[in-house]
């Protein structure tokens, strides 16, 4: 059974770009387009990872976050916040919040892809982390960076 990640992104293309990846390297996908959405459905269906975006409308995300940890039934699920706000001071202040990881904006698919395997580990049955120009490269990935 594949791994659940649940994407909270206020922005629906980068909801889907997320999910098109991560469905390519066989994760399922939530997708949540605000932080009470995302709150929501982590109780109902129990990701095994979340992806936060931090600016997001009717709750952001450091507000879902101290929601879900402070819950028994949700405390444990890594968190890897979603930013903009790419300054080294400000990314203590993430992990400080509680957030098990963080990755600015725009995304390095290679680095976000590490980072999910870093978090919940086995990567059987998945195809291995792409090189540029590689065979195993994504068909969205066509010659660029491999951002979001």
């Amino acid at each position: 059974m594949s791994a659940k990640i649940l994407v909270a992104d206020d922005t629906g293309e980068n909801r889907a770009l997320l999910k098109d990846v991560l469905m390519y390297y066989g994760y399922e996908v939530i997708e949540a387009q605000d932080g009470a959405e995302a709150v929501r459905l982590t109780k109902e269906r129990m990701p095994a990872l979340i992806l936060m975006d931090v600016q997001m409308p009717v709750m952001n995300g450091i507000e879902a976050l101290k929601l879900l940890r402070a819950d028994p039934e949700t405390r444990n699920i890594k968190i890897i916040s979603l930013t903009a706000f790419a300054v080294d001071m400000e990314m203590g202040q993430f992990l400080n919040a509680g957030f098990d990881d963080y990755i600015s904006k725009p995304i390095d698919i290679r680095m976000l892809l590490a980072m999910i395997q870093k978090h919940l580990g086995g990567t059987e049955g998945r195809p291995p982390l792409f090189e540029k120009g590689s065979p195993s490269s994504p068909p969205f990935n066509k010659g660029g960076r491999g951002g979001i």
